[in-house]
Formats: structure tokens, sequence, C-alpha cells
């Protein structure tokens, strides 16, 4: 194992210039490198090429589920449209699930278009009446139940071009049909719903083998059997670490959306993380700084101040065009651990999306894609974006979308 992984970090340091995939056997990271910045990863591909090919290659199926969706004329994700446009004219079914509350953040234009696509079926899913206060917040794609893309990149084109964003194209046979499942699971709870009935729960499922490769989802009691639960498997993988953590977020907080704007306390991963400092391993958290703002600001300090935590805040610089609202910010979800364990999710880590909310995360049990995760996350870390959280400083209130 030793030298397997030594083979591999010599292979990520010794990447040409020429674009040349970064891949493990069934998973390939993509990544979306804001323009303009320097965060080049010419060994991974962008997720409008990617979207592009599982479009074209699809024979008889695509089904897509998505927070929201918005096109921009011009951009890749006009590209994006073009090849799905094509798919449905030669004669694929197509499923496009959309959350309820991402209609306001849609563009009507870009939803219009969708639901003119030939052999399109469009519905909207109102995923809190499921759970009572969550969202639809996963982004994936299945093509023909034999291949999936899982990752923070919404159906958006600033995720395409202007968001530091990371995710997973999955050709393992296994886990494509899992997320198939999740697709199916909640295509069906839509369904069921639009006839104002209750929606029935899975089967249970069995014990996820946490060994290898291998999905696990939100919210527990409606995932498909087999799919693990990412509010269990996130805590344990924190706390078999033994040496160090790194963790690059949106946004983090002990915090929870609640109702009349309360923020009810959510300690499930902050523990552990805690946790896991307490027994000496290093943990590098590194968020955007549209998390800077009062409450998450005091418990970051809080975090920031204890022995073993560094945290760090990521600035993006604007677009040569200028200000672009709700972009240029860092969006993945990545954590690695003891360079033998990388998880590439969809889920913020704050409460109301381990518990709540539809998030797909995948585990790999792989100290290639750890080694090449704890790149991508150093490359931030160590660049010119990233500044340590100041505890002494109080911060502006961050503006994603004016100015």
């Amino acid at each position: 194992m030793f030298n397997y992984y030594l083979g591999a970090l010599a292979l990520l340091l010794s990447v040409p210039q020429a674009h040349a995939d970064f891949s493990i056997p069934g998973f390939e990271l993509v990544h979306t490198v804001p323009t303009g910045t320097a965060l080049a990863t010419p060994d991974l591909r962008s997720p409008g090429p990617v979207w592009m090919q599982l479009f074209d290659n699809a024979r008889h199926s695509i089904d897509i589920e998505q927070f929201y969706a918005v096109d921009h004329p011009g951009s890749v994700m006009a590209q994006v449209l073009q090849r799905l446009e094509a798919a449905g004219k030669r004669g694929v079914k197509i499923r496009f699930l959309l959350e309820d509350k991402g209609q306001k953040l849609s563009d009507p234009g870009t939803l219009t278009r969708l639901r003119a696509i030939p052999n399109l079926t469009f519905a909207v899913l109102p995923y809190a009446k499921l759970t009572g206060n969550g969202i639809i917040h996963a982004k994936f794609m299945v093509v023909d139940g034999a291949r999936a893309f899982v990752g923070s990149q919404n159906f958006d084109w600033r995720s395409l071009e202007h968001i530091h964003e990371t995710g997973l194209l999955i050709s393992e046979p296994q886990m494509a049909a899992q997320v198939q499942a999740v697709f199916d699971q909640d295509w069906r709870a839509e369904q069921t719903l639009s006839q104002n009935q209750p929606v029935p729960l899975p089967a249970p499922a069995q014990p996820t083998p946490r060994t290898g490769n291998y999905l696990v989802a939100s919210p527990a009691r409606y995932n498909p059997p087999g799919v693990g639960d990412s509010e269990q498997e996130l805590p344990r993988l924190l706390g078999e670490a033994k040496k160090e953590i790194r963790v690059q977020l949106l946004d983090y907080a002990p915090l929870a959306y609640g109702p009349d704007n309360t923020r009810p306390y959510y300690p499930v991963i902050d523990n552990a993380l805690r946790a896991a400092a307490a027994r000496g391993v290093l943990v590098k958290l590194m968020v955007s700084d549209w998390n800077t703002a009062p409450p998450e600001l005091v418990y970051l300090k809080s975090l920031a101040v204890l022995p073993n935590v560094q945290v760090r805040i990521v600035t993006l610089p604007e677009a040569s065009e200028g200000f672009i609202p709700y972009a240029r910010v860092i969006h993945t979800k990545t954590l690695e651990v003891d360079r033998q364990v990388a998880w590439v999710g969809t889920s913020n880590w704050l409460g109301g999306y381990l518990d709540k909310s539809r998030n797909l995360e995948v585990v790999m049990r792989n100290p290639a894609m750890a080694a090449r995760i704890e790149q991508l996350h150093a490359q931030l870390w160590d660049g010119p974006y990233a500044r340590p959280l100041d505890i002494n400083r109080d911060y502006p209130r961050p503006h994603p979308g004016t100015r």
C-alpha cells in the first residue's frame, strides 16, 4: 500500500501541462477553475465538457436532479443545454427534477427552455413536505443508469466558469445504480405528492460496507436500500482520523435554519471536529468569505483558537468582465483524512443539510484520490486567495448578490 501511494503521488506531481484526466477505476475527479485565477488544474476536466459528453453518449435515458437552473447567453451552460436538447430530439427520455424553492433562484427563461425540450418530463418537488424544513440541495445526474455525476456544481452557468467547484464522474456500476435509485426515489416522491398521497418510506437499508468506495446520502429515512446515512458517516470518518483532516466548504457552522429566522444549535459535525483536534489531529478548515457573517463567524473563531485547528478564509478576485452576482466564490465540498480517505459531496456543513435535505456524498478509501483531494486543497490553502482567520477582526458582512 505504501509503494502504491508513493507511485500515485509521484504521478500527480509529474502531471504535464497538457490535459490528462485524473481518475481511479470507476471515478474521475472533475473541477471548475474560476476564470482569471491562478488555480489551474490541467489534470482535471471541467464539468461542461463532461456533461456534454454524457449527453452526447446517452442512448435511452438522462435523469437530472438539481436545486435550481440558470443559463446565460454565450456561456458553457448554453452549450450544455444544446447537447441536452439534441439528446431529447434523438429520442432519449429525459427526466428533470427541480427543488420547489429553487424555482425562485432559477432563470425563468432557462426553465421554459428545459420544459420545451422534446422527450423531457419536468417535475418540481417541494422537499420540505417530506422533512419539514429541507430542500433538494443535491446536484447530480445519471445517464442510461450506468454513468453518473455528483458534485458541488449547480445547474448554473456560474458553476461551470466562475465558482470553485469539485465533482465526480462515476462509471462504477454499483454506485451508478445507487445514484439512479436515489433519483427514482425522489421522482416517485414527487409523483406521489402531486396526487396528494403520503410518500412511503423506502425499505430498511442494510448497513453500508465501510470499505472501498461507497455512496452515502441524506436524509437517511428517504435513502433507498444500499445507500448509507451521510449524517452518521461524516462524524465517523472524522472520528477515525489520526493525523490530519483537510476540509473545504462554502460555509460551516454548528447551526441550522429554523422557523422565524431562528438558528437552532446543530453540534453533530462540530463535536466531531473538536474531538479530533483534542486528540492531536491537525484540522485545516477552509471556507469562503460568504461565511464571515454573524453568528457563523463567532463559531469559526471559537474553532480557530483551539490547538491543532487552523481556519482560512478564501476570497476570489472579481471577474475581468466585472461583478457577477452569486459567483467568484469557493463552493467545493470536500474532505480528506490522513491521505487515505476522500469525500466529495454536495452538502454544506450546517444543520438542515445532512438531516433534512437531499444531498449525496461519495466516500473513497483510496490513497490516490485522497492525495489528489489533498493537493487540490493545498493549492488554495497555500495560494494567494486564502488568509488565516483573524480572531480579532470584525469582518464586513458578505453580500453575495450585490456589489
